[in-house]
């Protein structure tokens, strides 16, 4: 009995199964899914590609978005990478996100992005940006690193690390990435002047960096200009002055370098030398007055107080409008007049005083707002200046001829005689 029982409930479960349809694969199920999926996005993703570019051509972020939010959730560049291009979905996803000053999301985005691209530059510096904006300095440093070892070669990179690099105070890590820089562009002025500035920064020398640059390309003249500049900051002034005859000796037609030429002979005293480096610099451009005021001025601190007055007159002959001129003559006379003065005053003494006087005066009127003596002679009129009292007491061929000259040998640089004026009696 028992064993007619078995028998039946086993042939019940046979013909129950048999007539159960058999169960979907997983497999199956998976191919149906992506079919499904595929037909939705060959419908929708053309759609909404063509949708986000006129949202963002229009500056509609938010839609923009939200649009770029669904593509990415449909994998459309899975679908169609080639009319869905991964790397302009989400970097435009990620600039709407900027533009609307969320850049957290931005990030989100982006970090995203670069699962699927995680070569890619542009997503890569973008992502950077938004550490940036987000103040998260040292992950914008981090990525900038990532990219330089991904083109080693790209100098843009470089140079924009060296700017993070700089204003977080990184100094020795500035230099390193200059010198990187340098070794594949070795003219790269910028890169050059950035790594001296680097060098100073971190308290190491920069005139290395200057000496080095200038000696690898003597032929280039802002070169030595530069390493010149340097070592007259330093106070080099005979390693300046060596420097300076080398441009010059390539560019004899240099302005800039007969000029610092000029101040570092100056600056070691050696007067003559500068004289003569300035004289150069007005043969090469005589229509600049303030040369011929600096030549008269080195002159001047020589006490060669003819020579000086001579160069101060051709700086009025080239510019009589500039109060500047003037001036300098008026200083010309003045110097020589305190060098030469005797106690009581002189006639001669009083002579010059006055033409120092009358040359302040003019400088004056035409604009000059440098140092003068004109108050001092105004407040000492009377004991210094030749005035109304020493002309009445002139002889009288100094009356006729309506001027007079100084006489003694220590004036006998003073060309210019003094007119009286009109109420001199």
């Amino acid at each position: 009995m028992n064993y007619f029982k078995l028998l039946l409930i086993s042939l019940l479960s046979y013909f129950i199964l048999m007539c159960v349809p058999p169960l979907e694969t997983d497999s199956n199920s998976s191919k149906r899914d992506l079919a499904e999926l595929d037909s939705l996005r060959k419908v929708r993703c053309p759609r909404l590609m063509s949708s986000a570019a006129e949202y963002y051509r229009n500056r509609n972020w938010k839609k923009t978005v939200n649009i770029y939010k669904e593509i990415t959730t449909l994998s459309c560049d899975e679908w169609n990478p080639v009319y869905a291009p991964p790397k302009e979905i989400y970097q435009y996803y990620a600039i709407a996100y900027e533009q609307m000053g969320k850049f957290d999301s931005s990030e989100y985005v982006l970090l995203d992005g670069l699962q699927k691209l995680p070569k890619n530059i542009d997503l890569r510096k973008r992502l950077a940006y938004s550490y940036k904006k987000q103040g998260k300095s040292d992950k914008e440093i981090i990525e900038y690193e990532r990219l330089v070892e991904m083109d080693p070669d790209n100098i843009s990179i470089m140079n924009d690390l060296s700017k993070i690099y700089k204003n977080e105070s990184r100094f020795e890590d500035q230099i390193f990435i200059l010198e990187k820089i340098l070794k594949i562009d070795g003219n790269n002025e910028s890169a050059q002047s950035e790594l001296a500035l680097a060098f100073e920064s971190s308290g190491r020398d920069p005139l290395d960096v200057y000496r080095q640059r200038y000696e690898d390309n003597p032929e280039n003249l802002s070169y030595g200009l530069d390493y010149a500049e340097r070592l007259s900051q330093v106070e080099r002034y005979d390693d300046a002055v060596n420097a300076l005859k080398n441009v010059i000796q390539i560019d004899p037609s240099s302005k800039i370098a007969y000029r610092k030429l000029g101040e570092a002979q100056k600056s070691l005293d050696n007067l003559p030398d500068a004289a003569k480096a300035y004289e150069e610099l007005f043969k090469i451009d005589s229509r600049d007055a303030r040369v011929a005021i600096e030549i008269s001025e080195v002159f001047l601190l020589d006490n060669q107080f003819g020579k000086a007055l001579r160069w101060a007159d051709k700086a009025i002959s080239v510019n009589n409008k500039l109060g500047d001129t003037f001036a300098q003559k008026a200083k010309v006379f003045y110097y020589g007049w305190d060098y030469f003065n005797q106690n009581p005053f002189t006639i001669d003494d009083r002579i010059v005083a006055k033409l120092s006087y009358d040359n302040y005066v003019i400088a004056d009127k035409k604009g000059y707002l440098g140092s003068s003596k004109r108050n001092w002679f105004e407040s000492n009129a009377k004991d210094v200046l030749y005035g109304k009292a020493q002309w009445f007491m002139a002889n009288d061929k100094v009356k006729r001829t309506r001027s007079i000259t100084t006489s003694t040998p220590d004036y006998d640089w003073v060309t210019e005689s003094l007119k009286p004026e009109t109420n001199w009696k």
